[in-house]
């Protein structure tokens, strides 16, 4: 794998589209995890604006400071990159006590949060007119769907999203990442617990890798727990269809519009 070759390759598609699109940079929110690393470092090496948001809502208090000490080591490495700490808990309170309490539950609240820094995101982005980057890989946006829908799904362009998770690791070591990040597991940094997602999904992403890439016509055997990873991915990946795909449009008849 040509891993220069792909970094100047997002850098150049990064710079090309911000220029076209007449925006003077980026904004990334920074979760102190792997994807968001890599994707802020690519931003910078665009030699344009990055302005980093870390937004903690109720965070667990190790993702906040990884996500501190990558902003550092981000504005020591770059001096385009600009940084600002917003903290949401407040906001996020103030929504959470307009709602029922029996609608409360975990997914709906970690998927408010989501959705809450989505909106902070483009009220910086409006402001100074960047492009709001996405931070999801391939096998969470395009595998299994792992992303809140109109939360951290809601950006103007995904950079990373063809990457497999095992290359946004070695991209990020390439590119010299720091070791709390590059030694952290993988989190979406929505639960204050800091539960991580192969927890939540049941799988690792190594596995996921391979059951996306799993050949259903072949005829090796499997064992159980490849069965077991299997039946995971296939399941999340029909579920999570309506993230995948356009918005369905009711398409008239044209004999009804005469």
């Amino acid at each position: 794998m040509q891993h220069q070759k792909i970094i100047q390759h997002i850098v150049n598609w990064l710079k090309s589209y911000a220029e076209q699109s007449q925006t003077n940079g980026f904004v990334v929110g920074i979760s102190g995890g792997i994807d968001s690393a890599l994707t802020s470092t690519l931003c910078a090496l665009t030699q344009k604006k990055v302005f980093c948001l870390n937004m903690p809502i109720h965070q667990h208090q190790d993702e906040f400071n990884r996500s501190l000490e990558h902003i550092n080591w981000l504005q020591n490495q770059f001096k385009n990159v600009i940084s600002e700490t917003v903290n949401l808990t407040l906001a996020f309170d103030a929504i959470l006590n307009t709602w029922p309490t029996q609608i409360q539950d975990d997914l709906t609240i970690a998927n408010a949060h989501s959705r809450l820094r989505m909106l902070n995101l483009y009220a910086y982005a409006g402001h100074h007119k960047l492009l709001v980057v996405g931070t999801g890989n391939k096998i969470e946006d395009f595998g299994i769907g792992f992303f809140t829908k109109y939360g951290d799904g809601g950006v103007d362009i995904s950079p990373i999203a063809d990457l497999m998770k095992s290359t946004v690791y070695k991209l990020a070591k390439e590119l010299q990442v720091i070791d709390s990040i590059l030694n952290a597991a993988p989190t979406d940094g929505l639960f204050a617990d800091g539960r991580n997602d192969e927890t939540q999904i049941g799988a690792s992403y190594d596995e996921l890798e391979w059951a996306m890439n799993f050949n259903k016509t072949s005829n090796i055997h499997l064992t159980q727990r490849q069965k077991e990873v299997l039946e995971i991915y296939e399941k999340r990946h029909v579920a999570n269809q309506h993230k995948m795909n356009p918005i369905p449009i009711c398409k008239i008849p044209t004999e009804f519009l005469d």
